[in-house]
């Protein structure tokens, strides 16, 4: 498969508005800062990136690979909330969407073939959904996180599959 850069512009541009609109926003993230970026390690595994826009709303982003594609490129609308009365760990939920490319393998729940193992290189397009949990803590500018969801399939087959990471951003 021959990727260009060509494939990747429109993410680029993407992130590149999107971090200069944080760049405006109020700071909410850990150390008051609004952009981190680290490594996730799961489904997908790679390098993300966060913008915080107010307390409790965010964007992430991420690029790695796991069983939907590699690369696979993708980005959530989060909103935090505080159940735990604590200033170091809070929850997340969102919604987002992901572009797989490239050959994925891992098991995937889809029509007429029930659970099988998905190992082809075609490009997907999914819409996911997540929750997660959020610890920072006090005077440093770290965040690690633990998140779950599920990624519907929605090209070039419809299916089910389940995301599951582990994650450290830095802010600077």
């Amino acid at each position: 498969m021959n990727i260009t850069l060509r494939k990747f512009l429109p993410a680029i541009l993407a992130v590149v508005c999107i971090t200069g609109f944080a760049a405006q926003a109020s700071a909410q993230g850990p150390a008051g800062r609004t952009l981190g970026f680290g490594a996730i390690l799961g489904d997908p595994s790679g390098g993300t990136v966060k913008v915080w826009l107010q307390r409790e709303q965010a964007l992430d982003f991420y690029i790695g690979g796991d069983y939907f594609g590699t690369p696979r490129i993708g980005g959530d609308y989060l909103w935090h909330f505080f159940p735990f009365n604590s200033d170091v760990a809070n929850m997340y939920a969102g919604v987002g969407g992901t572009i797989g490319l490239g050959i994925g393998g891992g098991y995937w729940y889809g029509d007429n073939h029930g659970w099988y193992y998905r190992a082809e290189g075609n490009s997907g397009i999914g819409l996911r959904a997540i929750i997660g949990i959020d610890v920072v803590p006090r005077r440093t500018p770290l965040e690690l996180f633990c998140e779950l969801g599920p990624l519907f399939g929605v090209t070039p087959e419809t299916g089910f599959g389940m995301d599951f990471a582990l994650g450290l951003r830095f802010y600077p």
